[in-house]
């Protein structure tokens, strides 16, 4: 293990004076304030990736454009990263979550004016907005991840990060259920937007009184000082910076812990997507069961985070991650299982009047396969539960790991190229999500073997990565 640097006496002394963390008001703080923005965030990426899955007979033939928008949402974490660690480091956290929060109202604003002027702006106003969304988050999650350990006690980490992740996803809950409950109000099932655009707004509105709330709720954030304020910007700033590069050279535990949380991320983001496509496309539920079937991961994962903050007993405890890729894997194989059922005509029986007329006898129409999802909507909200649980107990330690290990002086610029890790894997599940639907809708197939081919992309973490935290 590589040495650490050590607080001097006068943090050592205020580490032991500190409040309990659960009667400590800036803990509720940061985790109020993260749930406002996660809630934000999630209502208006998920509103955009239901607006992106072809309904009814196109479903069948053409391939959805949620790849585009996770592309876009996920551009600037990979574009940024680096320049907001060097940020979170430079200036004091407290004050760039302040500043990132009054960024979100701003975005937000933008977004009720993108449904607003739809007619002139169209779809490429909506993916400007969601890209500034990215982008102010960009900037605000070294700070609020950051910051933890600068407010809180070391043995407090584990379940400081296990309740606001939990209250995170319970907020990406919120936010995924109410998306679809808009979406079913504001546009209906033919998503046209330019015609639903007048009412589309509304959803935007909501979301820029919930970011001033947000805003509101940083201010009572404690401050911290600067973690190194006479911090030079330099051209490596914007990539990985050499002391960090240095630092993660000598430490491949801390390596494998981010390249483990990265494929975490690509399968997560791949993993909305494809359940988006599977309620509506194969399913064919409504947009807002549909986010139910979202949200219910989200609130495996705040169980889940519980469940491992309790487990890990004040420390990253590598069982914990590997008992929830185990889980990871078995639940994705559930959820791929689809039956083949009678053939459908996809065409339907020949007109009475066009077989008249017919000077020869007309060819059988082409079947198509059908399938019946083994599971259904019922019995894959638990099984989808389980999938939440099984990920918060894999990335959680990980992510306290990543949060601990480095010394001070490294933490928010550690975080960003964690951050900037995941969000590449993010980035990435665009892409790989594009060309798994595309490869089911070539084939015939339905849109649960997606789950399956997600199941391959874990496997070489099941097989191969013994995560060692000591």
């Amino acid at each position: 293990m590589l040495p650490m640097d050590g607080p001097p006496n006068s943090q050592r002394s205020e580490s032991h004076s500190r409040s309990p963390l659960m009667r400590d008001r800036a803990f509720w703080s940061v985790a109020t304030t993260q749930f406002l923005g996660a809630f934000n965030d999630n209502l208006y990426k998920q509103l955009m990736l239901l607006l992106a899955i072809p309904v009814g007979a196109a479903a069948v033939s053409q391939q959805d454009q949620q790849d585009v928008a996770t592309v876009v949402f996920s551009l600037p974490f990979v574009a940024f990263s680096g320049i907001a660690g060097f940020v979170s480091d430079r200036f004091s956290k407290s004050q760039i979550i302040v500043f990132s929060k009054v960024a979100e109202i701003v975005a937000m604003a933008m977004g009720m004016c993108a449904f607003l002027m739809y007619a002139t702006t169209g779809y490429t106003g909506l993916m400007i907005v969601l890209f500034l969304m990215g982008l102010q988050s960009t900037f605000f999650g070294p700070g609020k991840y950051g910051i933890l350990p600068e407010l809180f006690r070391e043995t407090d980490l584990p379940r400081a990060n296990g309740i606001i992740l939990m209250t995170t996803f319970l907020a990406i809950l919120f936010g995924t259920v109410t998306a679809g409950v808009l979406g079913d109000q504001l546009v209906g099932e033919t998503n046209k937007i330019r015609e639903s655009a007048p009412n589309l707004w509304i959803g935007s509105a909501i979301c820029i009184v919930i970011a001033i709330v947000g805003t509101m709720t940083s201010l009572i954030i404690r401050r911290v000082p600067p973690a190194q304020p006479k911090l030079q910007l330099k051209l490596e700033s914007w990539a990985i910076p050499r002391e960090t590069r240095e630092f993660l050279w000598q430490d491949m535990s801390l390596v494998g812990a981010i390249l483990a949380s990265s494929v975490f991320w690509l399968v997560s983001g791949i993993a909305i997507q494809a359940v988006n496509s599977l309620g509506i496309v194969q399913l064919q539920k409504s947009k807002s069961e549909t986010s139910i079937m979202a949200a219910t991961i989200g609130l495996g994962i705040a169980c889940g985070g519980v469940i491992a903050g309790r487990l890990s007993k004040g420390r990253a405890n590598p069982r914990v991650s590997r008992f929830g890729l185990w889980g990871i894997t078995a639940t994705l194989l559930l959820l791929s299982i689809s039956i083949p059922v009678e053939p459908i005509d996809d065409h339907g029986p020949a007109p009475v009047v066009e077989a008249q007329l017919a000077d020869a006898t007309l060819p059988p129409a082409p079947l198509r396969p059908e399938y019946s999802h083994l599971l259904g909507f019922g019995a894959s909200l638990p099984i989808l539960g389980l999938l939440g649980i099984s990920a918060a107990m894999f990335a959680i330690p990980l992510q306290v790991f990543v949060q601990s290990r480095p010394p001070a002086s490294q933490k928010g610029r550690m975080i960003a190229v964690m951050n900037q890790a995941n969000f590449f894997a993010i980035l990435l599940s665009g892409v790989v999500y594009g060309l798994f639907d595309a490869l089911v809708v070539r084939l015939g197939w339905p849109r649960s073997p997606i789950f399956a081919m997600m199941a391959v992309l874990v496997l070489p973490l099941l097989i191969g990565y013994r995560p060692k935290f000591d």
